[in-house]
């Protein structure tokens, strides 16, 4: 199976916002890469096969900051 692919919009005001999500993901396991992006307000994330979409997103959510928009593998999802 092929890793998956997950695109977050996520709304962070300063670097400390982003600083969250990074900090989240990089102790999430099965998460092999990711990207935060303060300017375009994005959170790339490539996982293994086992990682959903739902354990991604809970882990963002937990930071505190509101997930606006997400995609898994290209097709739009619930947040």
């Amino acid at each position: 199976m092929a890793d998956h692919q997950y695109k977050f919009n996520v709304s962070m005001s300063c670097g400390g916002c982003s600083g969250a999500v990074e900090r989240v993901l990089k102790k999430l396991e099965g998460v092999k890469s990711f990207d935060v992006n303060l300017e375009t307000q994005t959170a790339l994330v490539s996982t293994e096969p086992s990682v959903s979409y739902d354990t991604v997103l809970a882990v963002i959510k937990k930071t505190g900051k509101t997930v606006n928009s997400g995609e898994a593998d290209g097709e739009p999802k619930n947040v």
